[in-house]
């Protein structure tokens, strides 16, 4: 998996792709970059812990 952080025109996003290249997952936008980059290493970090329920 890769986190790309984009710029939507004044406001910043991350989106999480597959190795094929597929995007997984697009993320909320965030007024400036540092804060969707925060976003997704919080979600980096925490993956690990994750489960899946249902």
């Amino acid at each position: 998996m890769v986190f790309y952080v984009e710029r939507s025109g004044i406001q910043w996003f991350f989106k999480i792709t597959s190795s094929n290249g597929n995007t997984l997952a697009h993320s909320e936008n965030y007024h400036n970059h540092a804060d969707a980059v925060s976003a997704a290493q919080l979600i980096i970090n925490q993956a690990g812990g994750a489960s899946i329920v249902g």
